[in-house]
């Protein structure tokens, strides 16, 4: 998968807003990485900023829709992991400053 592609699904991505804390998931520091194989799956590996997030299934539904809208995706498949675990530390700058916390 070419730097572009991955640079376009990362910014396909930055569409998708944590309702909770109305920042995107890339800046949260939420995406750990997305791949593209030669069929069209697009596999995300991300997590959410708790385990009994209730906004998950609606945030893994935005990504299937955002990553859809690019014609090189042909499937989406989210999987949410646990380790590591998402901290205050994978925020941009950006998130930090948004929600400001440092």
């Amino acid at each position: 998968m070419s730097q572009d592609m991955k640079d376009s699904m990362m910014g396909a991505l930055e569409n998708v807003i944590d309702p909770e804390l109305g920042v995107d998931i890339v800046n949260l520091g939420l995406v750990y990485d997305v791949e593209l194989d030669e069929e069209g799956t697009s596999k995300v590996t991300m997590t959410l900023t708790s385990m009994g997030c209730p906004m998950g299934p609606q945030i893994v539904a935005n990504i299937k829709q955002e990553l859809m809208e690019l014609p090189e995706v042909k499937d989406v498949d989210v999987n949410v992991v646990w380790s590591p675990p998402w901290s205050r530390d994978n925020m941009s700058r950006y998130a930090k400053m948004a929600l400001g916390v440092r």
